[in-house]
């Protein structure tokens, strides 16, 4: 490191470009920042701020510390509450179904008692012949042990009354709709509430089985207690039992916990009183517990001693001398130096700069403007709203849409045709969220534009490289400064040929690995792309002078592999021609200065962004250059691909292709499925699936976690995402309509003069109900019922966890 606090990058060659070390290991020295220049009204040091930016201290601490609960997979988390259920209604046939069984159970209950059903009178004979068991009857009483006693056809009779009480309860209970809007209106009361209401119905049921406990009410007791004594008589001619104290008193607690019990379970009592007494419990334990402080107050450090530094952030974002990004920037650097163990340079450094601590050794603490919504604690940047259609899932309910490392880091694909709104909606705004978290040391981003639409504003990047822009102060390395001929043979390889079906890509880089070798073992560097193109064309003059430096220096390891390839110039099936031919799209005069042709432009490495959280853009040729800016893009992803696989980066490292068209190659995809385990992710934005060789449609998508459909895709588009999408088990309802034939002559005739009134027949309805299997989203669905300004977007985490493809409302 640098005594300015600035790294010098891996490829940047003579001219080095000022790389962020980021939070280091183990804090060093204080970055050079360059001084701000004050403005009236506003104290030395403060960063400006951009629009949507927290505007003053009071916007900082509420930003800090607002809620970001815990939500699934691409809800915006800043302030988001998860929706209410919307209360259920209760039909009028559902109340019809409480007071009708309800009504008839009260008359029938009426009958019997006053005697009008025969059944009684039968029941009562039946119970009390001369013959029966007892003996005797209810002229004759029985003798049992020297006394008398009645016949116990009364008795009988008051069984069977709370035998008939009991199977009209049930049937109101069963054939009505009690249960339902019993839970219709318990569900909606929240604890004690619902316990209390509950503990009210309970007194009343107990007041109907013991009027006598209550004085005054004046109604006679439900046939329960009775019944049972009466059926103690019965079976165990039971008198010496009724009148022991310890066994009503005993029936009396049995039947009250029978009644109180069902109101219990309704009330939710015993989970109530868990939750009651567990505080209670823990109070009982010695507290040390302490306060929770808002976030603004920076209760982490608190936490880890550091009082004075928490005191002095505090002091920083109620006095507006902070914004989110240095909020941000701050709290990833004291979790490095929390997992490294160096909390004293921390301190001394915050101590020494306040919030701007390891500012970006760009200067800059924000970006110069805003257009999308960033929460940067979260990591989240916001693209729209989830519509609160029927697929959603509730907590999604118009809750906002927003994507976030997290999510990128198993990439996306988005396909939508011209005008879809991909760059406005998506490309630009996740460019914008990177280039923030870039600043805060957590991220490296690399975003590539399509010809004449550059992303984002130039100084909101760290390089920019204008590939055949003379006035471009950077340059690309075609070989990403790599000391390793085979790998750099690779990466030109997948950049050449990877997209030819007629070249294999593994015997393209073999014949690059023959030249490229030889030629550093003389010159100790990789060949320029015209004197690469003269070895790959077989010039005799370039050949025997590498050959001759090769023998002269006496290394015929290098002469053997360059003899090899000069013997396979001319044979049938040669790649290296065509080679030379696609490298000759690279070779012309607009592109004389690049790609490591001596021009003013100063080299840029991407390999730098493996090592450094850089924000990096790269601009595409126009006019007539799109075979090239093809073969560029393929370069530049081949390239990140081989960078990102070096060493542990903490920093999250992502690639933006605004125009992925001809670049996703069969290596391609086997190397963007291995992107998640090495924390980075691409984000690849097409106009059409067409664009990408057919038999890779399928690996393509299953490459991909996120998945992303705009609003006009052709039904062959979407039938791929349908495929991918795959199906659910879903519930229909059909109902059919049936003519009635009627077999009666007055049956027959009420059909007919019906049908002469109305003009139709007499039907009748057929409803089935079945669980079907159905895809997510069809292709027709795609094509045609997505609106304009919206998407289809499912989402994969790094950790596994899924969102179904739901509808995103961009506009918003």
């Amino acid at each position: 490191m640098d005594s300015d606090g600035t790294q010098d990058a891996r490829g940047t060659h003579a001219n080095p470009v000022p790389r962020p070390a980021g939070p280091p290991d183990v804090p060093a020295g204080p970055p050079a920042v360059p001084p701000v220049p004050p403005r009236p009204g506003r104290a030395p040091g403060t960063p400006s701020v951009p629009d949507r930016a927290p505007r003053s201290s009071s916007a900082v601490a509420a930003w800090l510390d607002a809620a970001r609960p815990a939500a699934r997979p691409g809800i915006w988390r800043n302030g988001y509450r998860p929706p209410k259920e919307v209360p259920e209604r209760l039909a009028p046939v559902t109340v019809a179904g409480m007071l009708v069984p309800l009504v008839l159970a009260i008359g029938v209950w009426s009958f019997w008692r006053q005697g009008y059903f025969p059944y009684k009178s039968v029941l009562l004979r039946m119970f009390t012949p001369d013959d029966w068991w007892w003996g005797g009857s209810a002229a004759s009483p029985k003798p049992v042990e020297g006394r008398t006693v009645t016949l116990p056809g009364e008795h009988a009779l008051m069984v069977y009354d709370g035998v008939f009480f009991v199977v009209l309860v049930l049937a109101v209970v069963v054939l009505g709709s009690w249960r339902a809007i019993v839970r219709h209106y318990m569900s909606r009361m929240r604890q004690p509430v619902r316990a209390l209401v509950a503990a009210g119905l309970a007194v009343v049921a107990l007041a109907f089985v013991f009027p006598d406990a209550f004085p005054g009410v004046g109604w006679s007791a439900v046939p329960v207690v009775d019944p049972l004594l009466a059926l103690t008589v019965l079976v165990s001619d039971g008198y010496e039992l009724m009148a022991s104290p310890l066994f009503t008193n005993t029936l009396y607690a049995v039947v009250t916990l029978l009644v109180v019990w069902p109101f219990a379970r309704l009330g939710a009592w015993w989970p109530y009183a868990q939750e009651r007494l567990a505080p209670r419990r823990e109070s009982t334990a010695p507290s040390t517990s302490v306060p929770v402080r808002p976030r603004s107050q920076w209760p982490a450090l608190r936490d880890a001693g550091q009082h004075e530094v928490a005191e002095l952030l505090t002091a920083e974002v109620t006095g507006g001398r902070m914004n989110d990004v240095d909020c941000t920037r701050i709290e990833h650097a004291f979790a490095v130096a929390r997992r490294g163990a160096a909390l004293d340079a921390f301190r001394d450094t915050v101590l020494r700069q306040g919030g701007a601590a390891w500012t970006h050794p760009s200067g800059a603490r924000d970006l110069p403007r805003r257009t999308a919504r960033h929460d940067l604690l979260a990591g989240q940047v916001r693209i729209g709203r989830w519509v609160a259609a029927e697929r959603a899932p509730q907590p999604y309910h118009d809750a906002g849409a927003a994507l976030g490392p997290d999510v990128l880091g198993t990439s996306l694909l988005a396909v939508g045709p011209s005008g879809s709104g991909k760059t406005r909606a998506l490309v630009e705004p996740v460019t914008e969220a990177l280039a923030l978290q870039a600043l805060t040391g957590r991220c490296a981003v690399v975003a590539v534009s399509a010809p004449g639409n550059p992303l984002g504003a130039d100084d909101a990047f760290d390089v920019i490289v204008r590939i055949g822009d003379s006035s471009s102060v950077h340059d690309l390395d075609p070989y990403a400064e790599s000391d390793d001929p085979d790998e750099a043979a690779a990466i030109l390889a997948e950049a050449l040929v990877g997209d030819l079906d007629t070249v294999g890509t593994q015997s393209a880089a073999t014949a690059l690995a023959q030249l490229l070798g030889p030629f550093r073992a003389v010159h100790g560097r990789f060949p320029t792309l015209p004197e690469l193109r003269e070895l790959l064309e077989g010039e005799e003059r370039a050949l025997t002078a590498l050959r001759g430096a090769l023998a002269a220096s006496g290394n015929d390891v290098m002469r053997r592999e360059l003899d090899a390839r000069v013997r396979q110039i001319g044979t049938p099936g040669e790649v290296g021609r065509t080679l030379a031919d696609r490298l000759a799209l690279l070779n012309r005069p607009v592109f004389a200065d690049f790609f490591g042709g001596g021009g003013p432009s100063r080299p840029f490495s991407l390999r730098a962004v493996a090592h450094h959280p850089l924000r990096v853009r790269i601009d595409l040729p126009e006019r007539g250059h799109e075979e090239a800016g093809r073969l560029i893009t393929r370069l530049v992803l081949a390239q990140f691909h081989a960078i990102v696989r070096e060493g542990r980066r903490a920093h999250f490292a992502c690639l933006v292709l605004d125009d992925a068209t001809g670049t996703v190659t069969a290596e391609s995809v086997r190397r963007v499925q291995r992107l998640r385990s090495q924390n980075a992710g691409v984000l690849l934005s097409l106009r059409t699936i067409g664009d990408v060789p057919e038999a890779l449609h399928g690996p393509l998508y299953g490459a991909v976690g996120c998945r992303m459909a705009f609003c006009g895709v052709t039904t062959w588009d979407g039938s791929r995402f349908a495929q991918t999408w795959g199906t659910e088990w879903v519930e229909t309802t059909e109902v059919a309509k049936h003519t009635v034939f009627a077999d009666q002559p007055m049956t027959r005739a009420f059909h007919a003069l019906r049908k002469l009134m109305t003009g139709k027949a007499v039907t009748t309805d057929a409803v089935t109900v079945r669980q079907v299997e159905r895809e997510r989203w069809s292709a027709s669905e795609l094509a045609h019922e997505v609106p304009p300004g919206h998407a289809v977007l499912s989402l994969t985490t790094v950790e596994g966890e899924h969102a179904a493809p739901l509808l995103v409302d961009l506009r918003d």
